[in-house]
């Protein structure tokens, strides 16, 4: 299989099992909830799914249980034109599952049993590159092992592919040296403020935890921001990137929209503010519909927004 203009996703596979509640509910609280909806989910096939549903020929490379859930996730990927010959049955472990509750508003609260993404390992790191060359992009998440993350992202640049690192779910620490292996960082408000121990709530302040990933070696970083928008920052410079105003349903997979855009994007040859844009119009689209994949947009709902403006 040639890699040639090829996303690689190297990440986790999840069932998300969703419940829509009036509100959140606080410690020790019981809130009656709608009824239990299954979609499939998980950061890296969401984002395989994101881009390949706007074009992009998508490579999956990870690990799923023998399972009932393991089989929604294959044919789902597969049903948008995802390759899942990479992605493995693990014979002990179920597949990753998400709990996830959803309030009226579309804010959502997430908790993920792991199952098979916590057996990521040396051999997908080996399917991921065996995909990978200079015409290529790796796209990395934290849902599976970091060490496996790490593993990935230097042996993409030894074969002169580009790396996108969401560096999501939120973590503290990375891999020393892991970020100047990363093209392109990407973050949210909540994970640029773990990542890099400062607040994150105005385009300064995620300008300035751009600036933070810079200077640990990343060749650029983008900051998401919900509502607010999202700041590009380059050693060049800080480019803010407006908002699409939408009514909001359910955020969950807004972010991995917005990556599996963005990577298309850079995939074709868009500078990466543009690609910012296109990816900010994505995530708007996605939080407009219930469900991880089930809500990622196809390129006709994206081009409505970019039409529309910002």
């Amino acid at each position: 299989m040639s890699a040639s203009g090829r996303i690689v996703v190297l990440g986790s596979l999840n069932a998300d099992l969703v419940v829509a509640v009036p509100r959140l509910p606080r410690p020790a609280e019981t809130v009656l909830g709608d009824r239990l909806r299954t979609f499939p989910g998980g950061k890296g096939a969401n984002q395989a799914v994101a881009a390949a549903r706007l074009g992009g020929s998508v490579c999956m490379v990870g690990r799923v249980g023998q399972d009932a859930f393991g089989d929604l996730l294959l044919q789902s990927l597969a049903a948008d034109g995802v390759d899942t010959a990479a992605v493995d049955r693990d014979p002990d472990e179920p597949t990753g599952v998400a709990l996830i509750l959803v309030e009226e508003g579309g804010q959502n609260l997430i908790a993920v049993a792991p199952g098979a993404n916590a057996r990521v390992g040396p051999r997908e790191v080996e399917r991921a590159a065996d995909h990978l060359n200079s015409e290529s992009v790796l796209l990395l998440e934290l849902e599976v092992p970091l060490p496996v993350v790490d593993s990935a992202a230097v042996a993409a640049h030894q074969r002169g592919s580009r790396v996108i690192l969401n560096a999501a779910p939120a973590t503290a620490v990375l891999p020393e040296g892991l970020l100047r292996h990363v093209d392109v960082l990407v973050v949210n408000e909540v994970e640029a403020a773990t990542l890099f121990g400062s607040s994150v709530q105005s385009l300064e302040d995620a300008a300035a935890a751009g600036r933070s990933a810079l200077e640990q070696g990343t060749g650029a970083a983008i900051v998401t921001l919900g509502a607010a928008g999202a700041v590009v920052v380059q050693p060049a410079g800080v480019s803010p990137i407006g908002a699409y105003p939408v009514v909001a349903v359910d955020t969950t997979a807004a972010g991995d929209a917005f990556v599996g855009a963005l990577a298309l994007s850079l995939l074709r040859g868009t500078d990466l503010v543009a690609a910012a844009r296109l990816g900010a119009a994505a995530g708007a689209a996605a939080v407009t519909r219930p469900g991880a994949q089930s809500s990622l947009p196809t390129p006709a709902d994206v081009q409505a927004l970019l039409d529309k403006g910002s």
